[in-house]
């Protein structure tokens, strides 16, 4: 289930000079994707994903994590119990429109990436912690669903930038 926060601005849809779409892709658009992915990534039980703003995206992360910034998406897995329940991913609007301004490409396509990114993790992969488990399976299902670089690659194509 995709839902969007109220507090998000309807700011008119904004073409970069790459001709890359700013607007929030529709509802069906996302849920249709969540689907195909959760089924790639074998994921059962429901997901809610809130598209939200910094601010909103902030207090998530401060309250349940103790992180005291914005990010881009929030993973929130679902405790074992009787429910048919994944999780829960938040995921802030205005930092998915820079990230794909930066990577050039539309806002549709960033959001997707988030989608993946926090479903991995309702499966129980966490990069930070793994050696490398999720940053290849991330590759392969972004391969499956025709995305472009992940985070997880981004990162490390970053961190091997500034090293040399």
């Amino acid at each position: 289930m995709i839902l969007r926060d109220p507090a998000l601005d309807n700011k008119p849809a904004v073409r970069t000079s790459a001709s890359k779409s700013t607007r929030l892709p529709s509802i069906p658009t996302l849920t249709r994707f969540l689907r195909e992915a959760q089924s790639a990534v074998r994921l059962r039980g429901q997901v809610t994903v809130l598209l939200t703003t910094d601010r909103r995206i902030r207090q998530l992360n401060r309250d349940f994590l103790g992180k005291d910034k914005a990010t881009d998406v929030l993973s929130f897995p679902a405790e074992p119990g009787p429910e048919k329940l994944a999780g829960d991913l938040a995921i802030s609007v205005p930092t998915a429109r820079n990230q794909a301004a930066a990577q050039g490409h539309a806002l549709a396509i960033e959001i997707k990436i988030l989608i993946l990114h926090g479903l991995l993790h309702l499966a129980g992969y966490d990069h930070e912690t793994d050696t490398g488990q999720m940053a290849r399976r991330e590759k392969t299902l972004r391969s499956k669903l025709r995305l472009p670089l992940g985070l997880i690659e981004r990162t490390a194509k970053k961190s091997a930038g500034g090293r040399r």
